[in-house]
C-alpha cells in the first residue's frame, strides 16, 4: 500500500452514503440555499475562496458575515466531495487550510486598518512599519486542518516601537499595545459566534507562558523565551509552526526572520534523545485527560484522535523522530505527517513497511474523524453511538456495519492496535523489551550511582574501574536524572557480561568510552532509550580497541548501530552523494546552507559511513580489501561533494562548473585507503580563461580548508599535496598541459623517477569527468616511456634504502610495512615492473593494485612461475596482519617467525626483480 492510498474502497453514493445524512449539511442547505450557487463546482481552493468572499462582500454582506458564510459553504462542499465522491483526505485538509489562510489574511487586514485609524501605524526607530505575523500551529501549520478543527495560533510582531498616532495628535501607544488590540479585533472577526456561526474556533494556548502569557509577543521576546523557559513539549508544537498571514509577508520573505528563531529551538545540532522523557510526560498528560473524560462514559473510548493508538500517537511518533534527528537531517523537517513518514524511511530511520502502515492508518483515522465532524460540525473525535450515524460513517467508507458485524470497528481496532504497538515500542520508558534484558529487574530503580551499594552490584573488575570516577566531583555534580541513566547503563553492561553476551573487556571499555561523555546527556540518553544500540556497542567494544577510540572522537555515530541496513549492505557512492545533495537542498530551502552547516554535514555523513564500514570489518562481514575499497570510494564521494559545495561558496569563481579535477595518489590512488589515512592529491585544471589560474588556486586552498578544518563535528582528512609538480615548492594547482609536459620530460622542468613511481598508483578521483581520461592518457604515456632498466633499478633501490633507514626496527622484530620482506618491498618491486615493462606489456599500465599486477607480471613471464602469486598472497596476509593489529591498537612489529613464510615470499620477489 502506498503512502497516500486509501485503506478501503468507497461505496457509490446512495441513500445511506449521501452527505445529506449530516445534520450540519441539512442546516447549511436550508439556510444558504441562495448562496450555494456562488461556489463553483470542484474543490474550493485559494482563488475560488477569495472570489467567493469578494462576491459576498459585493452583495452587501459585512466582512464578518462574508467570512462565515464562505466557511459554511466550503464545509458543505467538502462533505459532498469527501462522502459522495471519495476525495483524497489530503485535498480536504488542503482546502480547509487554505480557507483558514484566506480568512485570516482578510481579517488581519481589516483588524490592522481598524487599529491604524485609532492609533496610526506602528513603526520602529527608523520610522519603518513593524510587521505582524499570525503563526499557525498544529494541523494548520502542517496544512492538515480538520473540517471542524479549531486553529492554534500565536501572534508575533517584528520588533518594539510605537505608533505614529492619529492626525489630531492623539492615539500614540506602544507597538505591543497596538498589536494586542489587533489580536482582539482579529479574534472577534474569526472566532466570535454570530447569526452566521463562526469562521474558526481560535486557541491561543500555545503562545509563550500559555494562557497566562500576553496575547502577542515580539520576536525578541519569543527568542528569549525559547532560550530561558522553552519546554521540551513546546518543541513538538513549534515543529509545525509557520506564518499563515499576512500572505504578503510570506511571499516577500520578510517572515523568514521567525524561522531563524524557531529552528534552533526545535532542532538541536546533535542527536537529541534527551527529548524522549519530555514527550513521555506530554503523552501521559494527554492519556490521563482522555481517560478522565471517558470515566463513566465508555462511548468515549472510541476517540480516534486521543485514545490509545489514535491520530495523536502517530503524530507523536513522527514528531519525536523528527525532533531527535532533524538537527542533522534537515530533509526530514517537514510539517506534513505523511511526507515526514516518507522522509524518515528515506534516511533509514523507519522501515518502509512500518511507515506505509502508519501512513495508511493516519489517512484512515483522519477520514473517520472528518465524518464524525460532518455530522454536526462539532469539534469531536469520538465515534457516535447511534446505529444510524455509525452505519452512515461505515457505509460512506466502504464498510458494512449492522447488528451482526461492523467492519469499521474491526478495522479501527486493528489500526489502533498497530499504532499503539509502534508507539509503545518507541516510548518504552527506557526499559528492556519484554523478551529479554534484565528479567524483571528493569523496573526496580538502581541504587544511587555514587553509593557503595551500587558498586556491590558490579563484578569486582568492573567495580574497580567505576569506583575512581564516581568519586570525582564532576560526577557528583551531575543531575540526578543523568546519574540514574548512567547507573542503568553500567548495570546493563554488567548484566551483559554475566549473561555471556560480551566479555568483561567490553564492559570496562564501555566505561572508558563513556567517561569523557558524562556531561553529554544526549549520548547517555540515546543508549538508555535504545537498548539494542547499547547491546551492540558492547559487542563491538569486545572485539577490538580501535572502535572505542573512533567512538570517542565521534560519539554521535553510535546511533548507526540501530540501522538494520548496517551489516548486510556495502558502501554505495551514488546513494551517499544523493543523500548528501538532498541534505544540501534541505539546508538551502531552510535558508541555512552556510559554510558551517555544510562542513558539519559532510563530516557527520563521512563519520557515519566510516563507522558502518568499521562495524562490518570488526564483525568479520567484509575483507581487508573490501574495507580499503569502501573507504577509498567513500573518500572519492566525499571529495566530490565537497568540491561541488565549496565551488558555490568561492567568490572568485568565473564559471558555473569548474574545469578542475582532484587526482589521487598513494593509498587513495591505489584504493588501499585505511582508517585515518592521509589523502595524497594533485590538483589539475583544463581551462584557458585568463582568470583560471588565480581562481583555481583560490579554489584549491578553499577545498583543502573544507577537507581539513576541524569543526564541532570533527575532521575529515589530512591532505598531502607534496606529489604535485616540483613538490612543496611548486604551484598548488597545475594546468593539464603543464602537467603533461612535466611528466613527459619536455623542457627543463621534468619529473623525477620517484614521481614516476608514484604515478603508477595515481587515478582520477573527483571533479570534471572530462579531465579523467586525459590524465589517464598522460599516466599511461609516462609508464610506457623507454627507460634504462639498470639505472631504474639503481634509483628505486636507492629510494627503498632511504625509506628503510628512516624506519629502523629494533630488537629483531619484523615490521610488516618497513622491514626487509615487508609490504614496502612489494610496492617498490611492483613499481619497477610497471615502469620497466609497461611499454612492452600494456596490461601492466592499468592501476589495478599490487596483488593483481603481481599476478599479471607472472602471467606475462616477467616472474618465475608461482613467484608472483606467492608474493601477492604474502602481501595480502601482511596487510591483514597490519590491519588486525591496528584495529586492536597493537604493535605492528611481530616476532620474525610469526610471518616467516610471507617474509620469505617477498624476499624472493625482491631478489628476482632487483638482484637477478
Amino acid at each position: 500500500m502506498g503512502f497516500n492510498e486509501q485503506p478501503s474502497a468507497a461505496v457509490p453514493p446512495g441513500p445511506t452514503t449521501a452527505a445529506e445524512h449530516s445534520r450540519f449539511v441539512q442546516r447549511i442547505r436550508r439556510r444558504y440555499a441562495a448562496e450555494q450557487p456562488l461556489l463553483p463546482p470542484g474543490l474550493p481552493l485559494r482563488e475560488t475562496l477569495e472570489a467567493l468572499i469578494d462576491t459576498l462582500l459585493t452583495q452587501g454582506r459585512p466582512l464578518p458575515s462574508a467570512l462565515r458564510v464562505a466557511r459554511q459553504l466550503t464545509l458543505e462542499r467538502l462533505a459532498v466531495l469527501d462522502v459522495e465522491q471519495s476525495a483524497e483526505m489530503a485535498d480536504i485538509a488542503r482546502s480547509m487550510t487554505e480557507l483558514a489562510e484566506v480568512t485570516l489574511d482578510r481579517a488581519l487586514a481589516a483588524a490592522r486598518a481598524e487599529q491604524d485609524e485609532r492609533y496610526g501605524q506602528p513603526v520602529n526607530e527608523a520610522g519603518e512599519r513593524i510587521d505582524f505575523w499570525v503563526v499557525g500551529m498544529g494541523k494548520l501549520g502542517g496544512r492538515e486542518l480538520n473540517v471542524s478543527s479549531d486553529i492554534d495560533l500565536v501572534y508575533v510582531y517584528e520588533e518594539e516601537g510605537h505608533t505614529t498616532g492619529r492626525p489630531d495628535g492623539g492615539g500614540k501607544v506602544s507597538a505591543h499595545e497596538y498589536f494586542s488590540q489587533v489580536a482582539r479585533s482579529l479574534y472577534a472577526l474569526i472566532g466570535d459566534t454570530t447569526d452566521d456561526g463562526f469562521v474558526f474556533r481560535v486557541d491561543l494556548a500555545l503562545r509563550p507562558n500559555g494562557n497566562s502569557g500576553p496575547p502577542v509577543v515580539s520576536l525578541a521576546m519569543l527568542e528569549e523565551y525559547f532560550l530561558v523557559q522553552g519546554r521540551e513539549w513546546e518543541r513538538f508544537a513549534w515543529l509545525k509552526s509557520r506564518v499563515v498571514a499576512p500572505r504578503e509577508s510570506v511571499a516577500s520573505g520578510r517572515a523568514t526572520q521567525l524561522r531563524d528563531v524557531v529552528v534552533p529551538f526545535v532542532f538541536r545540532r546533535y542527536l537529541d534523545y534527551g527529548v524522549f522523557e519530555g514527550l513521555r510526560g506530554l503523552h501521559r498528560k494527554i492519556r490521563d485527560e482522555a481517560q478522565r473524560r471517558a470515566a463513566g462514559r465508555p462511548e468515549r473510548a472510541n476517540d480516534v484522535k486521543l485514545s490509545r493508538g489514535g491520530i495523536r500517537e502517530i503524530e507523536f511518533i513522527v514528531q519525536l523522530l523528527q525532533v531527535v534527528r532533524g538537527g542533522q537531517f534537515p530533509e526530514i523537517r517537514t510539517r506534513s505527517t505523511v511526507k515526514a513518514l516518507e522522509r524518515l524511511t528515506a534516511v533509514g530511520v523507519m522501515k518502509a513497511e512500518t511507515a506505509q502502515r502508519l501512513a495508511a492508518g493516519y489517512v484512515f483515522l483522519r477520514r473517520v474523524e472528518h465524518r464524525i465532524q460532518y455530522l454536526d460540525d462539532q469539534q469531536t473525535h469520538v465515534l457516535p453511538t447511534g446505529d444510524g450515524d455509525l452505519s452512515w460513517i461505515a457505509r460512506s467508507m466502504g464498510f458494512i456495519c449492522n447488528a451482526e458485524t461492523c467492519e469499521l470497528l474491526d478495522t479501527l481496532c486493528e489500526t489502533r492496535e498497530f499504532v499503539a504497538m509502534e508507539f509503545d515500542a518507541l516510548l518504552h520508558d527506557g526499559q528492556a523489551p519484554k523478551n529479554g534484558g534484565c528479567k524483571g529487574s528493569c523496573g526496580v530503580p538502581p541504587p544511587p550511582l555514587d553509593s557503595e551499594s551500587f558498586l556491590e552490584r558490579l563484578p569486582s573488575e568492573l567495580a574497580a574501574r567505576v569506583r575512581p570516577w564516581i568519586e570525582q566531583p564532576r560526577v557528583r555534580a551531575l543531575r540526578d536524572e543523568t546519574k540514574q541513566r548512567l547507573g542503568k547503563l553500567i548495570l546493563r553492561s554488567a548484566h551483559a557480561v554475566q549473561q555471556g553476551d560480551c566479555p568483561m573487556d567490553a564492559a570496562v571499555r564501555f566505561v572508558d568510552w563513556i567517561e569523557p561523555l558524562l556531561r553529554r546527556d544526549s549520548y547517555v540518553a540515546l543508549l538508555v532509550e535504545r537498548q539494542e544500540v547499547h547491546q551492540r556497542l558492547l559487542r563491538l567494544l569486545g572485539l577490538a580497541r580501535w572502535p572505542m577510540r573512533y567512538l570517542m572522537r565521534h560519539p554521535g555515530v553510535i546511533d548507526e548501530l540501530a540501522d538494520p541496513r548496517l551489516i548486510y549492505t556495502r558502501f554505495e557512492p551514488e546513494g551517499f552523494v544523493r543523500d548528501l545533495e538532498q541534505r544540501h537542498d534541505a539546508w538551502a530551502r531552510s535558508g541555512q546552507a552556510d559554510e558551517e552547516a555544510l562542513l558539519d554535514t559532510l563530516r557527520r555523513a563521512h563519520h557515519a559511513e566510516v563507522f558502518r564500514t568499521l562495524v562490518r570489518d570488526v564483525e568479520g562481514h567484509i575483507t581487508v580489501e573490501q574495507v580499503a575499497d569502501d573507504l577509498s570510494l567513500l573518500a572519492d564521494a566525499t571529495v566530490e561533494c565537497t568540491m561541488r559545495w565549496a565551488w558555490q561558496h568561492l567568490k572568485q569563481r568565473h564559471i558555473d562548473q569548474p574545469r578542475f579535477a582532484v587526482i589521487a595518489y598513494g593509498k587513495l590512488g591505489g584504493k588501499e585507503l585505511g582508517y585515518g589515512s592521509d589523502l595524497d592529491v594533485v590538483f589539475l585544471f583544463d581551462d584557458d580563461d585568463e582568470r583560471a589560474p588565480e581562481a583555481y588556486a583560490a579554489f584549491a586552498r578553499k577545498l583543502i580548508t573544507w577537507l581539513t578544518l576541524r569543526t564541532s563535528a570533527g575532521e575529515l582528512f589530512e591532505i598531502d599535496t607534496a606529489l604535485r609538480p616540483n613538490g612543496n615548492s611548486g604551484l598548488l594547482v597545475t594546468s593539464l598541459k603543464a602537467f603533461e609536459a612535466y611528466q613527459a620530460g619536455r623542457g627543463s622542468n621534468t619529473a623525477w623517477t620517484w614521481e614516476h613511481q608514484a604515478i603508477t598508483r595515481a587515478r582520477f578521483c573527483a571533479g570534471d569527468a572530462s579531465i579523467g581520461p586525459r590524465f589517464e592518457a598522460v599516466r599511461r604515456t609516462v609508464i610506457a616511456a623507454p627507460r634504462d632498466h639498470t639505472a631504474l633499478k639503481a634509483e628505486i633501490t636507492s629510494m627503498r634504502h632511504k625509506v628503510r633507514e628512516a624506519h629502523t626496527v629494533k630488537g629483531g622484530r619484523f615490521d610488516v610495512k618497513h622491514s626487509p620482506g615487508a609490504m614496502m618491498d612489494v610496492e617498490f618491486a611492483v613499481q619497477y615492473l610497471v615502469l620497466a615493462h609497461g611499454a612492452a606489456h600494456p596490461e601492466l599500465r592499468d592501476n589495478v593494485g599490487n596483488i593483481a599486477l603481481l599476478q599479471r607480471a607472472e602471467a606475462a613471464g616477467l616472474l618465475p612461475g608461482g613467484l608472483g602469486v606467492a608474493a601477492a598472497d604474502a602481501y595480502r596476509e601482511l596487510r591483514r596482519a597490519q590491519h588486525k593489529a591496528r584495529l586492536d591498537e597493537q604493535d605492528t612489529h611481530f616476532a620474525p617467525e610469526a610471518l616467516a613464510s610471507q617474509r620469505d615470499a617477498v624476499l624472493a620477489l625482491w631478489r628476482c626483480v632487483f638482484e637477478g
